[in-house]
């Protein structure tokens, strides 16, 4: 082990002893024979480091209440609401606790995956968990536009953290044409990916925008004329490169017809959780729950609230 090995597995230890087995500063230092100074840089550090994930367990009432209106007047099967305080550590954080719940189950599930900022950042939230049993799918390509790996994909970090197995799809999220998609969805191994994210469970997916900061533009997949004619033809959002209108309708023709990635899991045997949040994301969130694109929302409280209006 490496001397920043051994230094890391030190503040690890010092930082369990006083987060988990409720240890002082003074006993940790007596247990590992450090001083009482160095037992608290440990224990700093290894709070630097992000060894340490805090979590607290209590539900906000106003939160538990958005929740509630929410999922009445969506129809949604799950709904979770962050304080408005730190919207995006919030969503990230019930993110990784649901996620955390399904891939915890004891009989074998498929859980179905997209890609985006807000998924990643749930990955920071996650321990690692221990669950051959499962199989986690790509629902969206994982090439960049360059070739490599695209930077938001969620899979292969995921991958790291748990012993599921997983299923990439070796694809753009966009193909350069409709020919180009039809062979490379086509093929026998990509086909039975896509086949078994229909069959999912439960599905994440991240609701992108299609304003200036739209992610598809952004990471290469679109250009900016391509993205201003989806705008002229209604379109409001996209998950998964699947981009809709405002009633949550897939655009006909244009980019949709070189999506590689699978289609959205269907919402009467799978659960589509999908997490957004901020006023500019607001259209795509709406017109996604009016089309019933998703069956549970994961956002914060001030995104929940305008939902109801």
């Amino acid at each position: 082990m490496s001397n920043q090995g051994r230094k890391l597995e030190q503040a690890a230890r010092a930082a369990w002893l006083s987060h988990v087995a409720g240890r002082t500063q003074d006993e940790i230092a007596g247990l590992m024979g450090i001083s009482r100074q160095t037992a608290q840089r440990l224990i700093a550090q290894a709070m630097a480091e992000g060894l340490v994930k805090i979590r607290i367990d209590h539900p906000f009432a106003h939160c538990l209440d958005l929740a509630r209106d929410l999922s009445a007047r969506w129809n949604l099967r799950l709904c979770e609401i962050a304080p408005a305080d730190a919207p995006e550590s919030g969503v990230a954080h019930l993110l990784a606790d649901e996620m955390e719940r399904w891939l915890r189950r004891p009989e074998p599930l498929t859980l179905a995956i997209g890609t985006g900022r807000t998924l990643r950042a749930a990955l920071a939230e996650l321990p690692h968990i221990d669950c051959p049993r499962h199989r986690i799918v790509s629902l969206t390509g994982n090439i960049a536009p360059d070739g490599s790996t695209a930077y938001y994909n969620v899979l292969f970090s995921l991958s790291e953290l748990v012993t599921a197995r997983s299923f990439p799809l070796p694809l753009p999220v966009i193909a350069p044409s409709s020919a180009e998609r039809a062979a490379i969805t086509g093929q026998p191994g990509i086909r039975r990916v896509i086949e078994m994210s229909a069959l999912a469970e439960v599905a994440f997916v991240g609701i992108g925008t299609l304003d200036r900061n739209a992610a598809l533009m952004k990471d290469g997949f679109l250009s900016a004329d391509e993205l201003a004619a989806l705008v002229h033809a209604g379109g409001v959002g996209e998950i998964t490169g699947w981009v809709y209108d405002a009633s949550g309708r897939l655009i006909e023709g244009q980019s949709n017809d070189r999506v590689a990635s699978a289609p959205i899991p269907p919402r009467d045997r799978t659960l589509v959780v999908g997490a957004a949040f901020g006023t500019q994301k607001l259209p795509a969130i709406r017109a996604a729950l009016r089309g019933g694109l998703i069956s549970g929302l994961i956002t914060d409280a001030t995104t929940g609230a305008a939902l109801l209006e």
